[in-house]
């Protein structure tokens, strides 16, 4: 199963069909249809017909859709519902009333030979009316990134209408496979399944969504086993699939929605959701796909009546959709080319129906040859999907407002900052410390990401607003207010290992850690962190080094591989007179770690509320340049620091350009510094080679002799 099911989808891929496909197909091919009828004694040997190899590949299958719809909840975007959600909402709704209506009108006139039970003909009628109803998400995302079209206006109205339509679906699925095995809607035991699952959902993204991200976090903060998190979250995956089963629905939803929390907890890094996502692609999709092939047996459409049946189960599917599709997407506020693509691209069933199906057949409420008619439906929506929504998608070019976001977006899409989801912020007492805990608390509050501040020499009897992390909160509390971040992402540690999550303000221990600097950093960066900023006393065993660092510092410096920002106090302001008052100048040269300090340097001013003057020194190749020969020599320097500004302008920060022509950089850098009052220069530099921590020459010059702090962003 997984060896064909991998080539056959490989081979769908390579002609524009989704790999599920190639899957399904696998199974029909070395099941009943096809290696059953030309080679039985084959098929006879690779499903030995016994019990214990049908439960053991049930189990797997079972199993395989639970994965499934964890995948399924981890890539639901609801802040794309969010975006579009009045559109989406009517043409979601309107394309679950149409098919369900005619799914359910064509379960009442099934013949008898049609139903497993001809007495639960309702509960039939009802898995029917959902079959129909519900589309893929996974084949509408697939579609729209292979035409380019993800960001476009259409293709999120699009995907967020799939992700309502897949929600409602899953719980509709999981209601009827509830109470199923009754066989008639019985009023006490459907008000119990569906209060429990509004009681269900309510809690979930409520308490449950904090306790989520609370589990994944300590997981990966405290155990040093390999791949902690996926355990974690497969153990999670198993608890709400046996609380759904409780309360009377099916396991799915609780699959589902545990999908949904991990996927949007702060500190599910890209890592651990590919080695997740490629555990699900390469072992559970393949074979469960090819297990639900191999319970299609399509020698039965060799009966008119079945193949008749197959054609009007498409047509009144197809119909169902793309008439509610339209209609809601009229109703919407949708042209009429944006209607009809809309409708195209809801028309696939794909996966998210043979699941569906599987469902209904484990259950009971689906006969194997009705089973093998909506897996046929569900391929041939699918298959006819992609060339369809292709073609009305070249319909729709981008106009105004979306153009103008698409190229912000593909702009944002090259950044260093956009990148970062965790920050580690290390501080002592010095003042390094306090301007270190509040630029990484302006930083993370801008960012809406995760902070961790990590405190070296604290003393017991410190007040607790002379602490380093208290500078932290204070900061972190000002950036709530300038961008809104949510309080509950922001958390504080000792070198002592004592976390968790709490709010903007969290309780810090001030136990003093007997490690090493280094030795502590070493340690708490292996838990995962996109950036390091460490404020440690500049002059503390720096005596007779002037522009030279801690030795903490460097040696924090040559082992730390990642992003690092170190921070460099050279006056001492209180810290709301700071925070009005920030003046960042930003001197770049064009080099990627340049352009990195002046993204840095960007939201931290975006969090104070304050600008930014980028300032670039060019050397004059001649001494006798005319004037005009001169300004055709700037232009590189021109477009150099106008795109600093423009990165400015996205978001919403003014930066000043200023171009000087000079021999000697840092002359000009300390001129300007002077001139412009500015009180925080934040540059980027690359460790060059030798002993100790050195930036190059310029980074030493400022060092010694600038009045100002410096933020050294080293990437």
């Amino acid at each position: 199963m997984l060896l064909v099911g991998r080539l056959l989808g490989e081979l769908m891929q390579r002609v524009g069909q989704p790999a599920v496909m190639g899957q399904l197909l696998a199974g029909i091919l070395i099941g009943p249809t096809v290696l059953g009828k030309l080679w039985p004694s084959a098929h006879q040997l690779i499903f030995p017909n016994t019990s214990e190899q049908k439960e053991m590949i049930n189990a797997i299958s079972q199993l395989g859709i639970l994965m499934l719809l964890l995948l399924a909840g981890m890539e639901t975007d609801f802040s794309i519902v969010t975006r579009m959600r009045r559109t989406a909402l009517f043409s979601s709704l309107s394309g679950i009333v149409f098919p369900f209506a005619c799914g359910f009108f064509l379960g009442e006139i099934l013949p008898d030979s049609m139903l497993p039970e001809p007495e639960k003909r309702i509960v039939t009628a009802l898995f029917l009316a959902t079959a129909l109803s519900i589309s893929s998400v996974k084949i509408v995302a697939m579609v729209l990134m292979e035409v380019d079209f993800m960001r476009r206006n259409i293709g999120q109205l699009i995907l967020a209408s799939a992700i309502i339509d897949d929600t409602i679906g899953w719980i509709i699925v999981a209601t009827i496979g509830g109470f199923a095995a009754e066989g008639t809607l019985n009023i006490k035991g459907v008000s119990l399944a569906i209060g429990g699952t509004a009681v269900f959902l309510a809690l979930s993204f409520t308490v449950g969504r904090r306790l989520v991200a609370y589990i994944i976090r300590w997981t990966n903060d405290n155990f040093r086993s390999e791949m902690p998190v996926l355990s974690a979250i497969l153990v999670l995956m198993f608890v709400m699939a046996i609380v759904t089963d409780l309360i009377g629905v099916h396991t799915v939803l609780g699959a589902f929605v545990i999908g949904i929390l991990v996927g949007q907890s702060p500190i599910l890094t890209r890592q651990i959701q590919e080695q997740l996502r490629s555990l699900i692609i390469a072992l559970f999709a393949p074979i469960f796909f090819a297990v639900a092939g191999l319970s299609v047996d399509l020698t039965i459409l060799r009966s008119p009546q079945l193949v008749e049946l197959a054609i009007g189960l498409i047509l009144i599917a197809s119909l169902g959709k793309l008439v509610g599709c339209y209609v809601g997407g009229r109703l919407g506020g949708l042209s009429s080319h944006e209607a009809t693509a809309l409708a195209l691209g809801m028309n696939a069933r794909g996966t998210t129906e043979v699941i569906v199906a599987t469902i209904g057949l484990s259950i009971g409420v689906l006969t194997q040859d009705m089973y093998t008619l909506i897996v046929v439906m569900a391929v041939t929506t699918t298959m006819v999907m992609p060339p369809m929504l292709r073609w009305a998608l070249a319909r729709i070019p981008p106009t105004g407002e979306e153009q103008q976001r698409l190229e912000r977006e593909a702009a944002e899409s090259k950044d260093f900052v956009p990148g970062i989801e965790r920050v580690l912020i290390t501080a002592d007492q010095s003042e390094d410390g306090k301007l270190a805990s509040i630029l990484g608390g302006l930083f993370a509050g801008t960012r809406r990401i995760m902070a961790t501040v990590l405190q070296l020499g604290v003393k017991r009897e410190t007040a607790e607003l002379e602490k380093p992390a208290g500078y932290a909160k204070m900061s972190l509390e000002f950036a709530v207010h300038s961008s809104g971040i949510e309080k509950k992402k922001v958390s504080a540690v000792t070198t002592s290992g004592a976390s968790g999550v709490t709010s903007v303000a969290p309780s810090i221990n001030t136990q003093m850690s007997t490690d090493e600097p280094c030795t502590a950093v070493m340690k708490e960066v292996k838990k995962g962190y996109e950036l390091l900023i460490v404020g440690l006393d500049h002059a503390s065993g720096n005596a007779g080094r002037p522009g030279g660092f801690n030795p903490s510092v460097e040696k924090i410096g040559h082992e730390f591989k990642g992003a690092m920002a170190i921070v460099i106090a050279k006056d001492e302001i209180p810290l709301n007179l700071r925070l009005r008052t920030m003046n960042i100048l930003v001197p770049t040269t064009g080099a990627d770690y340049s352009r990195r300090a002046a993204e840095v340097a960007i939201a931290i001013a975006k969090a104070c509320r304050c600008g930014v003057t980028a300032l670039h020194v060019y050397p004059p190749e001649d001494e006798g340049l005319l004037m005009r020969r001169l300004r055709e020599h700037l232009k590189p320097a021109r477009a150099l620091v106008r795109d600093i500004q423009a990165l400015g302008e996205r978001e919403g920060v003014p930066v000043k350009t200023m171009v000087k022509v000079r021999r000697a950089s840092e002359t000009a850098i300390l001129r300007q510094i002077r001139k412009g009052k500015h009180n925080l220069i934040v540059v980027g530099a690359k460790v060059r080679p030798g002993e100790g921590l050195y930036f190059g020459h310029s980074i030493k010059v400022l060092l010694e002799r600038t009045p100002s702090s410096l933020l050294l962003v080293s990437s």
